[in-house]
Formats: C-alpha cells, sequence, structure tokens
C-alpha cells in the first residue's frame, strides 16, 4: 500500500512519521495492523 494512502488512514500530517513507524514493520506486522483497522472502521 503506497505510505501516503497509510498516512491519510492514520492521520499523520507528515509522511516521515508514517515512514518511520510502518517503513520497519514486517509484512506480518502490516497484515495484522490493517486488519486491526479495518474491523475498528467497520
Amino acid at each position: 500500500m503506497p505510505p501516503q494512502v497509510v498516512r491519510g488512514i492514520v492521520g499523520h500530517s507528515d509522511i516521515q512519521v508514517t515512514m518511520t513507524i510502518y517503513a520497519h514493520a514486517s509484512l506480518d506486522e502490516k497484515r495484522r495492523a490493517l486488519t486491526q483497522l479495518d474491523d475498528r472502521l467497520a
């Protein structure tokens, strides 16, 4: 998923914050985070 989309979802005003937090997460961690986000938005 493009970092700009993640930034918009989580509400960071600076893309660097998003990249610092999410760029180092593993693919499985990202999937779990997006599943949790989906559950909360549903």
